[in-house]
């Protein structure tokens, strides 16, 4: 029976780098023969892809998700996604590295959106239970230096990030929060640094914590 793999997400919020970090984790781990699943969130299936475009980019009429409603949307395309990626990748002894997961759904619908913390709760023992993440890297950037990252990208911006500036600091404080009362999990990474220089702090910590890759 071959050894479960590792499962590392990725969080912080909006224009923190954490699609460039995933990348060079990836490459690296690779390169070192470990099987890489490099995966998102919402999304990571077909199911959970079809739930984020509803998710992102609600029909006009609605004029966006309350934050229940969107808390329950993530955690059915995060139902799936476990099904159909995670859980398959990491049982063939496969790593998974995730942008985003549960910790984004504490952040952004219960901290910034007013969710009651035990409905987050009751979600997250139903749908996630023992599978969450070995190791989340909390990627922390000064808000005024992330809103000058997003304002560069030439996408439009989608439902979340175009709420206004409370709602974004009230995400950003959550990340810190939640890695502070999950230490043994979490590690906070300047994201204002060069993405070389992360990566290397990012690949210290995965060789520190697992060692079986060097």
């Amino acid at each position: 029976m071959a050894q479960r793999g590792r499962f590392i997400t990725l969080e912080g919020g909006e224009g923190v780098g954490k699609s460039t970090l995933a990348a060079a984790i990836a490459s690296h781990l690779a390169a070192n023969g470990v099987e890489i699943v490099r995966t998102r969130e919402p999304g990571g299936s077909p199911g959970a892809e079809t739930l984020r475009r509803l998710i992102l980019n609600p029909p006009d009429d609605i004029f966006g998700w309350n934050p229940v409603a969107e808390a329950l949307l993530f955690y059915a395309a995060r139902s799936d996604h476990l099904d159909r990626t995670i859980r398959p990748a990491l049982a063939r002894g496969a790593w998974v590295i995730c942008d985003r997961f549960s910790d984004s759904t504490r952040a952004y619908q219960v901290a910034a959106g007013g969710v009651a913390p035990e409905h987050f709760d009751a979600l997250e023992r139903m749908c996630v239970g023992a599978d969450g993440p070995d190791l989340t890297l909390v990627l922390d950037l000064p808000m005024d230096i992330a809103r000058t990252r997003m304002k560069s990208r030439s996408a439009a911006r989608d439902a979340i990030e175009s709420r206004d500036l409370d709602y974004h600091a009230a995400v950003h404080r959550a990340f810190l929060d939640i890695a502070h009362a999950n230490p043994q999990r979490c590690l906070v990474l300047d994201a204002s640094a060069s993405p070389e220089f992360l990566a290397l702090n990012a690949l210290a910590e995965i060789t520190r914590r697992f060692p079986e890759v060097r």
